[in-house]
């Protein structure tokens, strides 16, 4: 699994990253993603952070 951030979507609420601080974090006002190929035991986590994500985000390709 792949995962990215669309940027100009982004408000910066955090919510990627306190759902998985392993593959998010905030850089100022948006979500960056700290590793683009996710670990299968953070998959999970990384699709909850995609389902609860107020403006959609972030991406995730399979």
């Amino acid at each position: 699994m792949k995962v990215k951030v669309i940027a100009e979507l982004c408000a910066g609420e955090g919510i990627c990253e306190a759902e998985c601080p392993d593959v998010f974090e905030i850089d100022g006002d948006v979500a960056v993603v700290k590793c683009e190929d996710v670990p299968p035991e953070l998959e999970e986590q990384v699709r909850n952070a995609c389902a609860n994500c107020p403006t959609e985000a972030i991406q995730i390709e399979e």
